[in-house]
């Protein structure tokens, strides 16, 4: 017979799982105890702890069923902890080195145990939600192996995805004011959330330098053939641009020009060099590519749209100004940058996420022998600019992106994906995030997509993922002590991005002041101001 707190055991262990032969009777005696945090009763999600060979081997409860008039729970292993001098969980560690043994006793755990595994300990750390299924233990985020190693949040439209960063990334910067983060915002939803620990940036006050560009943002805006034709416009702007780069009055005799040298030219001298270059081919040549390229960058001059970076005003060098303030270098009290891509033409808008995203790498490589500042870049609608290579071309945004996955942590830079559609990342992108937070997904194939990411301990939660709450999520990987199921805080109205859905129910129902709102909002649409 078990005794008055053990309510099974162990019968069978595997590599990451064990299987539990359940005392219903025992658990039903623990279900109106206080102290037990539901393990008892069989709520799936909750922990439960073997002793086995001096220490506790720590699960989730996958799984209850019947089997021969027996109840069966499966159990996935999240880890180890010591024995504490009150008998409960003591020092938790992620991770199981010492196997539990058929016959070991299973025991559910209380309020203080489960907060001891999940509420954080001595590293720094943010509290966002309760742990499922309890009511009151809170869950702890360790925000430095959070951001260090990347991290995705991810869910479908509606269940709060965008509350959900803008909720980690307050209680982030209320423990680390002095940090430094980059927010790609393709809606404009987060400017109304960082009002107060943010500057907002837009096509009003953005001021972009065009010769930031590399190369390969030159193509992305100004070249728009295919086939040979692109890449014979290649070649004519390469040289086009070296040779307007060279001119430059800060092309110091010890400098190497390239075509990548962010060193500010001038956009008459580069219409020069077009007109020059295309006066010395031959009488048989053809000048097609040399006048699509000026057409299009005649085009892009004239286009009030695009003056937040192709105007002449932007032709000085103020390099250190423009990444000073994307940076929040100094801080000023506004550790966040929103960069509001709502009015940035669609023709435009992967080269300025591009060149954007490079700075922040770049900066992190030229900076390595300073005081090190680590820069965390957020892309909302990471799916838009880090795509898979099956649905999208080859492009400068993506490779940025990509590279910034893949070797960011060694330099100090973080990226954070934000996507309604996981399964449109570019390949082995998710995979490169060290904790993802998932919301609800409603898509199978955005589940798997997630499921194939999910490090082993976690995978068993993507099942309830489907059946998620709206606020509440799965939290698996480095950020976390063991993979976990939250109901996250509720943030305040003014912290929160203009993100809410519509209420048709009582928007229908009003009327008035069309005729007068027709006319303000096609003021602003010709006047492209917001």
């Amino acid at each position: 017979m078990f005794s008055d707190r053990i309510i099974g055991q162990v019968v069978a262990v595997s590599a990451g799982q064990m299987q539990l032969a359940i005392d219903t009777a025992a658990a039903a005696r623990l279900k109106s105890d206080a102290d037990a945090v539901l393990a008892s009763t069989g709520m799936l999600g909750s922990l439960i702890k073997v002793e086995s060979q001096g220490l506790y081997v720590i699960g989730t409860l996958r799984t209850i069923e019947q089997q021969g008039g027996i109840s069966i729970g499966m159990v996935d292993l999240v880890g180890e902890a010591d024995i504490g001098p009150d008998g409960r969980i003591g020092s938790f560690r992620r991770g199981v080195g010492t196997y539990p043994r058929a016959g070991d006793p299973a025991l559910p755990t209380d309020s203080i145990e489960t907060a001891r595994v999940f509420s954080g300990d001595e590293r720094p750390h943010i509290q966002v939600g309760i742990v499922y299924p309890t009511g009151q233990v809170r869950a702890a985020l360790y925000y430095d192996l959070f951001l260090s190693k990347n991290f995705a949040i991810v869910g479908s439209t509606g269940t709060g995805k965008s509350t959900a960063t803008a909720l980690i990334l307050h209680r982030i910067i209320e423990q680390a004011p002095e940090g430094h983060v980059v927010m790609i915002d393709p809606h404009g939803e987060y400017a109304r959330a960082f009002a107060d620990t943010g500057m907002v940036y837009n096509v009003d006050n953005l001021e972009l330098p065009y010769w930031l560009l590399n190369f390969e943002e030159h193509c992305e805006v100004l070249l728009t053939s295919e086939g040979a034709a692109y890449e014979t416009d290649r070649d004519i702007l390469a040289r086009c641009l070296q040779v307007a780069r060279s001119k430059s009055i800060h092309a110091a005799p010890q400098l190497t020009i390239t075509t990548d040298t962010p060193i500010p030219y001038l956009l008459a001298v580069l219409m020069d060099t077009l007109n020059s270059e295309m006066g010395k081919i031959s009488e048989g040549q053809n000048a097609t590519n040399y006048l699509r390229i000026k057409g299009k960058l005649e085009q892009i001059m004239r286009d009030p749209r695009t003056q937040f970076m192709f105007d002449r005003r932007y032709s000085t060098d103020n390099m250190a100004d423009f990444i000073g303030r994307i940076l929040r270098l100094p801080v000023e009290g506004r550790p966040i940058s929103v960069i509001d891509l709502s009015g940035v033409p669609t023709s435009v808008v992967n080269a300025v996420v591009s060149v954007l995203s490079r700075i922040v790498f770049d900066f992190a490589v030229w900076s390595r022998t300073e005081r090190r500042r680590p820069v965390v870049l957020v892309c909302e609608e990471a799916h838009r600019y880090i795509p898979s290579r099956t649905i999208s071309k080859q492009s400068p945004v993506r490779d940025v992106l990509e590279r910034i996955a893949k070797e960011g942590r060694k330099y100090g830079v973080s990226l954070g994906l934000v996507t309604q559609r996981p399964s449109d990342l570019a390949e082995g992108a998710l995979s490169q995030c060290g904790t993802i937070v998932s919301l609800r997904l409603n898509n199978e194939r955005d589940q798997n997509f997630v499921r194939n990411a999910l490090p082993e301990g976690g995978r068993s939660l993507i099942e309830a993922i489907p059946a998620l709450r709206n606020r509440e999520c799965i939290i698996s990987g480095e950020g976390v002590a063991a993979p976990i199921r939250v109901r996250l805080d509720e943030l305040e109205t003014h912290r929160r991005p203009a993100s809410d859905d519509p209420v048709f129910s009582q928007l229908w129902v009003k009327t008035g002041d069309d005729e007068e709102m027709l006319k303000r909002v096609i003021t602003r649409w010709r006047m492209n101001s917001r």
